[in-house]
Parts: structure tokens; sequence; C-alpha cells
């Protein structure tokens, strides 16, 4: 590739996984960049899973298959901070490479690129590898304005806030935002459903919060919070605990 051309990379959000929910800038971003990146988890010994991800079965909606370049990141790596970073090593390296080949090269991202993303981790790595390249994102819906156009539930009114929460960093932090004022989302609480069961009931929020997993796809569950028992839910469960409400129509405003 004639270096100077410009080269970019562009994380385009696809929301939580009903392909219709995809921006028509996020479309148009896909089917123009050269390549386009989906993340898949890792196997046991490092190589790719073969098992198509979110990310990547919206893409496929939009853009034929050889046109996707899968990349291996360690989605599910917690607990060996080592073997976590020479996996995203890895992957930016890969990620470099494409871009040295290429223009333009999008990265498909479940939900939005700015939030909770594996995306972000990316582009550091990209602009430590190769600084020349110019980073851009496409918004997407996320998983809780997703959740909420599904079950009805409000996520703001008024002056309220909104708190949103991985229950990846302990299910004290959901307890404290739920002490809180305002609406608490909680993202990736599914191993913990027990303890958000917990942590919901000794905060008085129980009722009228609601939580979803699977959301725009055959296997879609979306529960009322009262429902959550000891076992546990998908990774990618969504939460949404509303605001205590008082006063009527416009109380808050």
């Amino acid at each position: 590739m004639d270096s100077a051309v410009s080269r970019k990379l562009i994380g385009v959000g696809v929301g939580p996984g009903d392909p219709e929910l995809v921006t028509v800038k996020g479309v148009r971003a896909l089917r123009e960049a050269d390549v386009v990146v989906v993340p898949v988890m890792a196997a046991a010994d490092g190589s790719d899973g073969g098992e198509p991800g979110r990310a990547e079965a919206t893409v496929l909606e939009y853009v034929g298959r050889e046109k996707v370049v899968r990349v291996v990141f360690a989605l599910n790596e917690r607990s060996d901070r080592g073997r976590r970073e020479a996996a995203w090593d890895a992957a930016g390296a890969r990620v470099a490479e494409l871009l040295a080949a290429h223009a333009v090269v999008a990265f498909a991202t479940i939900g939005d690129p700015n939030v909770y993303s594996t995306f972000t981790y990316l582009a550091q790595t990209i602009a430590e590898l190769a600084p020349d390249v110019a980073v851009e994102t496409v918004p997407g819906i996320t998983a809780m304005q997703d959740l909420a156009a599904r079950s009805g539930a409000v996520l703001t009114e008024g002056t309220e806030p909104l708190t949103l929460v991985p229950v990846t960093a302990g299910s004290a932090a959901l307890k404290d935002a739920l002490d809180g004022p305002g609406t608490v989302v909680a993202y990736k609480f599914g191993r913990l459903a027990g303890e958000v069961a917990t942590a919901l009931r000794e905060s008085g929020r129980t009722e009228g919060a609601v939580w979803g997993s699977a959301l725009g796809l055959p296997q879609e569950s979306i529960r009322p919070a009262s429902e959550l028992a000891e076992a546990p839910l998908p990774y990618l469960s969504t939460l949404i605990a509303p605001a205590r409400r008082s006063g009527g129509r416009g109380g808050k405003l």
C-alpha cells in the first residue's frame, strides 16, 4: 500500500445483537471498509475457538464473509494477567498487519465502541504500534437502551442520574450504586446473579427492576428481577433498576 495513503481504524458499534439495530452510519462504515475485524474468544490453547461471536453474526448480515477477519482476543481471561497481556499484544499486532495492507479497517464491537468495549484497548495498542493511523468510532445502540425499549423500563426522568456498573467490578460496587439515587444499570452480572438479587433485596430496589439477556436473538430472555435465582445467567446479562419515583408525571422536572 502507498505510504502516502492515510490509514484509518474505525470502531463500529453494532448494537446488542439485533441486526436491525445497527445504525445507517454503522452499516456504511462496515461496507466501505477494506476489511472488517471481529473479535472471537480464545480457546483453552489460545487459538480461535471456532464459534462465531455476536458481533460477527451481526456483521455478516451486511457484508460478505470474505471481507471478515476473525482475530482472537482474551475476552474470557480474567485471572492470568500475563496470558491476557500476551493475547492483547498478539491481537494488536494482527490488526496492525491488516492496517499495513489496507487503508481502512473496521472493528465491529457489540454495543458501543466507547462503552466497556474491546475496541478501546485495541485503539490504545494501535496508537503505540502505528501512531500514523487515524482512529474513529461510530456509536452503537447499547444493551441498556435495547432492554429499556423491550421491557418498557424508563431509564431517566427529569433530573435523575443514571449509574452504569459492570458487576465484574464486584457486587459491592453495585450495592453502593443501588443505595444512591437514580436508575442503576448493571452489565455483565450473569455469573453473580445470586449476589445481584441479594443487593437488590437489601437496598429495596427489586420492585420494578428487570433483567435481560441475548437481546434481539432467538434465545432472548427478559424477566422481572424478582425472579433472579442463585443459578448463574449468561455472562452478558443486563439489569435495569429504575429510580424510585413519586409525585406523578413530571415530578422530577
